[in-house]
């Protein structure tokens, strides 16, 4: 490409240079410029003119891109256009029309995106998914609250290569619908059960495979999210530590009734690196000493933001076993200038460390953290009213720090 390119600058002349224009470009050349574009932008070029377009409409402009589309009336050029750009990835932002119009119109679709369209409904998605889909990894059903357990039949019976399934805010799954899921998506990587207030720990415990009867359990999962999943115990923490061994994240926060036995089973789980127990009332210092006593070691982020009942003891625990923490969040924790002594003599690969509303602290901490945790790029000291311009000043003498919060003024 680059010889054929030369030939053509040499052929117009160093006289004509003057007046080259950008469509002397070859189409392969205009594709590459194209590639880097916003997906809104490409799709503007492609407005200019035929060569253009059909510069904009080559597969490697387009590659790994989601386009995100309104679906409000018929237009019978609209998926033509997207297999023709070899687009795979689909946020649907507004939906007018039947949603098997888009599962046939581009039928090598990998990623499809349908989180807040609250029109969705069991209907339309046994509709749609009415035959085996192999190509589809990504659905993100996040807020389609009227879908239900009888969706999840149809997602478990026809999508069963999926690997990431976030259902995020779908209120009206139960734990039947979790079986579902344990029964048919066995390559299920991701999944996200957010605010699934009606799952307990027997529905856990269907993902862990702890239902054999009746499931083998989604045991490839590396990441499970259970945000305010209110009817979750330490019953739950004990499954997911039996059969999701391969777990490497999990996101228990606002889960109230997790207390400091459940991490003695997280400890145990040595593929474990993000750990967020945010907001997790009945998680104490005794918590935090299970997980650094038994395999801690291995977590790289941890959020106990607003446990109140985490204090300098804490910071002891993870001083002396969470050594690869890379991130650490303890905002409104009851800790002092003394813990996070203690915490900056051991943790020196630090990146990311967010004390917010830490009223306790004061320049001492910020001394600290600026003597020892030299690779800290990220720190949050939002609410700290005890900080002064005296420890702002040691702070922004780090050499690798990129962004300090402090509520109203971000260094960035």
């Amino acid at each position: 490409m680059h010889s054929r390119l030369r030939l053509k600058m040499d052929a117009i002349g160093r006289s004509e240079w003057k007046n080259v224009h950008i469509s002397c470009l070859f189409p392969e050349i205009l594709a590459l410029i194209f590639s880097h574009l916003e997906a809104r932008d490409k799709g503007r070029a492609a407005q200019v003119c035929v060569a253009w377009r059909d510069a904009a409409y080559h597969r490697s402009v387009w590659r790994g891109v989601e386009v995100k589309l309104h679906l409000r009336r018929a237009n019978p050029s609209l998926f033509p256009s997207l297999v023709r750009r070899g687009i795979k990835r689909i946020q649907i932002l507004s939906l007018r029309r039947s949603l098997k119009d888009v599962i046939n119109g581009v039928p090598n679709l990998l990623s499809l995106n349908l989180s807040g369209c609250f029109n969705v409904t069991d209907i339309g998605l046994s509709h749609a998914f009415n035959q085996e889909i192999n190509k589809l990894t990504v659905l993100n059903l996040s807020l389609c609250k009227q879908v239900t357990d009888s969706s999840l039949g149809r997602i478990a019976q026809y999508l069963k290569n999926l690997e990431v399934l976030e259902l995020g805010g779908c209120t009206n799954i139960t734990n039947t619908g979790v079986l579902l899921i344990a029964w048919g998506l066995r390559k299920l990587n991701r999944l996200n059960l957010r605010s699934c207030r009606h799952i307990s720990d027997q529905g856990i415990g269907h993902i862990a495979g702890l239902s054999p009867h009746a499931a083998n359990g989604n045991l490839e999962l590396e990441h499970l999210g259970l945000q305010d999943c209110q009817k979750l115990t330490d019953q739950a923490l004990k499954h997911v530590s039996v059969g999701l061994v391969n777990l490497k994240s999990i996101n228990l926060s606002f889960c109230g009734s997790v207390t400091d036995s459940g991490l003695r089973f997280l400890a145990k789980m040595s593929s474990l690196k993000d750990l967020n127990l945010r907001s997790c009332d009945n998680v104490s210092d005794i918590g935090t000493g299970y997980l650094a006593e038994t395999g801690g070691s291995r977590i790289t982020a941890l959020d106990v933001s607003f446990c109140d009942r985490i204090g300098d003891q804490s910071l002891t625990h993870i001083s002396q076993g969470l050594f690869n923490l890379q991130s650490l969040s303890l905002s409104a924790c009851n800790i002092s200038d003394e813990g996070i002594e203690k915490l900056v003599n051991t943790l020196h690969d630090l990146r990311t460390l967010n004390i917010g509303q830490c009223s306790r602290l004061t320049d001492k901490s910020l001394g600290l953290v600026s003597d020892h945790l030299r690779l800290l790029s990220s720190i949050d000291l939002y609410g700290c009213t005890k900080i002064t311009t005296v420890g702002l000043e040691r702070i922004m003498q780090l050499p690798s720090l990129s962004t300090l919060n402090l509520g109203l003024w971000h260094k960035k």
